[in-house]
Order: C-alpha cells, then structure tokens, then sequence
C-alpha cells in the first residue's frame, strides 16, 4: 500500500476509485464503479465537475504523474494524496482482508490486531470489482483470511466471476479448515483457481506451535491440509528459515515426504526482517550461509520424496550455488531493494535481492558479488 500526492477535485473522499484517462470517460462509465479521471489542464477539470454537478457523482478528477490508468486507489482531497491499493504495472499484486489472526507467529511480519475490520474485506471486494484488466495471479493475505468465514468464500466467487484468467494465491495458516463445514463452504463447487499457502514450521507439535505460539496449531494445520486434498486444491507449503525450524528442518522435509506427498511444492523462506521478527531477533536473525549443509540436506529429502522445492526471499549469494537453480525473485517489486555490490554480480537479474527494509533489520547473509567463473 503506497501514498502518492496528488491534487483532487473537491468532496472527494474515501472510498475504491478506478483511475482512468479523460478520453475514456464515456466508454468505461458504469453505475457501480467509481471513476477517477487524470486530467492535465484546467478545462479537462471543468468538464469533470460539470458532470458531477449533473448528477454523476462516481466521477471526479485527480492529477498526480505517478498514477497510470488502471491503477485502483482510496482519494483524500483534503490531504492531497491518493492510496494506491492496486497498481496495474505492478508484477506482483495483492490484497490484504483483515489484520486478525488465531497464531502468533514470533516472526511475523504483520503483527495481528483484535479490532473489528471487516472494512478491510469490503475494500478488497471492491477493488476486484474495479478491476479493469485481470492480473495473472493475485495475492490475498492477512492476517488470517479464514477468520472471514464465508465472506472469503464471496470473494473467490467474485474473483472467478470477473477475472477468470486470474489465478489466487491465499496466504492462511490453514487452521480453521479443520473445520468440515466451513471446509465445505470453501471449496464445495470452487470453480476459482486457488493455491493455498499454508505454513508448516515443524515434523511435530512442540515445533510448531512453539513458533506459531499456539497449543493444537499443528494438528489443525494438518488436518486443514487433509481437507484441502480431499477437494483437490492446490497447495504451496511454506517454510521460514528462523533457528528454531532449521535447527530440525532435514526432519521437517523427510515429514513432509512421507506423510504429505500431495502438496504442490515446498517454499523454503529467508526470514523477512520486520514485525515479531525484529523483537525476536535471537530466533529470527540468521546468516543463512552457516546454514549452507543444513539447506542442501533438506533439499535432498524433498527431491528423495518427489517434492518440488524453491527457495524464496533469499539472495543468490546466500545460498549454496547447488542451490541456486531452485530460487526464485519472491520479493514484491514494490519493496524489493538490491546493495550498491549487487551491480557488479553476474547473476543480479535472476537474484531476488533484499526487503527495502533490511538496514533496519538484517540481510540473509553477507552481500557478495557472484562472478560466472566462480560458479564453474
């Protein structure tokens, strides 16, 4: 979610607006969508008003260079500023529904609050419905998503309905899918592409409800993951690399061979230096190049088993170069930073880089500049 400056046409406040060009006014007004109108020259601003003052008040006018048409944003006129909540040139999108979550993840990076906002929910729903171009994947995250009950179910629907090339990808702890009847509300007649991306942190209970900071998380997660193979849903299991979880992580990988061989893949996840994760630095903060034989260990069991694996939010250069087929640039354009170093790396255009934020957190490992020679 990024704030950019504009200048808006007066009353205008609040609520999902669709940014267009003011050629296209005629051709994309509809009753139920919200058009905001980038203008540059005053008489372009005088038409706009006048067909507000003629009773089309899903219209108005914003000037501002950083938007793009398409883009979809909250305006406040008074503030000068427009929120950006989807961006159309974005490579990767997503959509938050709701700060609430049942786990208390030591790293997490969006730390959970109690408050009522399923103002959240209805923006994202309006934000698909302002959608004027299907993104290939979009990203619904939280908090827990689950904790909106079958509202989420709405969603997928909605989704489905007005962008069916779209693919979603739902990041949800999985917990309350133990539950059959809401398991049943979820997926039952689920014509929507969803991948589910769900957390593991451990081979047993203690491990994981230890990071997650719930009792019986561990077998709710499974038995949430059970529900998800009976409808056949696609499924990304999710790994972060803190200490305590690379401490056991080859048991983990053999674990997830054995006893879940249905999952898509395997996301193995540097550590995102924000939120719980900087109060809990001591488990969170980890230089991932002292983890090297550990990493390549449990690659070994995954491909042992047949699970496909990646390797996410990690540098190339933290991870061992047997290693560096199966990583992937994960980091989200929009908070995705590379070092001054990085410049002179040969492999910088396949490497995922840095979070903006991590001068003040940590990066995964010592920065170095990978040369093609050293990778003979």
């Amino acid at each position: 979610m990024r704030r950019v400056k504009a200048t808006i046409g007066d009353a205008i406040e609040g609520g999902v607006w669709r940014v267009i060009d003011f050629d296209s006014v005629a051709t994309n007004w509809y009753p139920d969508i919200s058009l905001l109108v980038l203008v540059s020259t005053e008489p372009e601003q005088s038409l706009i008003e006048k067909l507000r003052d003629g009773g089309l008040s899903n219209v108005g006018w914003v000037m501002a260079p950083a938007l793009e048409t398409g883009d979809i944003v909250v305006p406040s006129a008074h503030r000068s500023e427009v929120t950006v909540l989807y961006r159309v040139s974005d490579v990767h999108h997503s959509l938050q529904l709701t700060n609430r979550c049942n786990s208390y993840c030591v790293m997490c990076s969006q730390p959970p609050t109690e408050r009522d906002d399923h103002w959240m929910f209805e923006e994202a729903l309006s934000v698909v419905r302002h959608m004027s171009d299907a993104p290939p994947v979009l990203g619904l995250s939280g908090g827990e998503p689950l904790l909106l009950g079958d509202h989420l179910r709405t969603l997928f629907d909605e989704v489905g309905s007005r962008l069916p090339k779209t693919r979603v990808e739902l990041l949800t702890n999985g917990r309350l899918l133990e539950n059959a009847q809401l398991a049943r509300t979820l997926l039952d007649g689920l014509n929507t592409s969803v991948t589910w991306l769900v957390p593991l942190y451990g081979h047993a209970d203690f491990l994981h409800d230890f990071v997650v900071q719930s009792n019986g998380a561990f077998e709710q997660t499974l038995a949430g993951l059970l529900h998800l193979q009976e409808y056949r849903q696609s499924i990304q299991l999710r790994i972060v690399l803190i200490r305590p979880v690379l401490e056991l992580l080859p048991d983990l990988c053999v674990f997830v061979g054995r006893n879940l061989p249905f999952v898509r893949e395997v996301a193995l996840m540097a550590c995102e230096p924000i939120g719980f994760a900087l109060a809990n630095r001591e488990m969170c903060e980890v230089d991932l190049i002292e983890w090297h034989s550990t990493l390549e260990l449990a690659a070994r069991q995954l491909a042992r088993h047949s699970v496909p694996f990646l390797f996410m939010n990690a540098p190339l250069c933290a991870l061992p170069a047997s290693l560096h087929p199966y990583a992937h640039r994960s980091i989200s354009d929009w908070k995705n930073v590379y070092e001054p170093i990085c410049d002179s790396c040969d492999v910088k255009p396949q490497c995922s880089g840095f979070f903006a934020w991590h001068e003040r957190g940590w990066k995964p490992s010592k920065t170095i500049a990978i040369r093609n020679e050293m990778l003979v």
